[in-house]
């Protein structure tokens, strides 16, 4: 089986252009997990690398498959310049960690939590997972193994994630949608809920 990292770098720099900086972060018990940063104009990308060296594996399974199964990475793009947000790099590192750690498959539409802000003064604790193929397209690996998914982050302040969980994905992102949210702003408010 090919090493999938280097795979999903190159597709990472290819979409995106060169990192700009990178970290590294060790969970026990974990696999290494990197972030790198992506400076395009006045916006900001941070990009998982690590998730997908193993696919997720479903948490009822008695043994985890070590080739078939979903693979992911997380994209976070946010306006540069508004707030330190590369203080996000750790909280990216614990959700990429998740799948390890929790045995959590991520998929688009679910929310992760770090249950503190996702970098200093952030109205923000949460994520919302997007659904694939828009910035970075999916990376097709050798059979048997599945893609590598590119999964789009979209921060999501307390009540909206609490709004979610009531009203589901869908009816948050169409609430984005018709309010105009920047979803890239770092300090954005709440969209209206009622």
């Amino acid at each position: 089986m090919a090493d999938v990292l280097p795979l999903v770098e190159a597709r990472l720099s290819t979409a995106l252009g060169e990192p700009d900086a990178r970290a590294a972060v060790t969970f026990l018990g974990t696999d290494r997990i990197e972030v790198l940063r992506f400076q395009e104009g006045d916006v900001v990308r941070y990009a998982t690398l690590g998730m997908s060296q193993n696919p997720m594996a479903d948490p009822a399974a008695v043994l985890a498959d070590p080739v078939k199964g979903p693979r992911a990475e997380l994209v976070l793009s946010v306006r540069a310049g508004l707030a330190d947000t590369d203080k996000v790099l750790r909280p990216l590192a614990v959700l990429a960690a998740t799948p390890q750690v929790e045995g959590l498959v991520v998929t688009p539409g679910a929310s992760l939590d770090v249950g503190e802000p996702l970098w200093p003064g952030a109205p923000f604790t949460s994520v919302l997972v997007g659904e694939p193929g828009g910035l970075v397209e999916d990376l097709e690996l050798d059979d048997p193994m599945d893609p590598v998914r590119f999964l789009p982050l979209l921060p999501m302040t307390p009540n909206e994630a609490a709004w979610k969980r009531v009203h589901g994905a869908q009816a948050l992102q169409e609430r984005w949608l018709a309010n105009g949210t920047d979803l890239r702003d770092p300090a954005r408010g709440s969209v209206p809920l009622d």
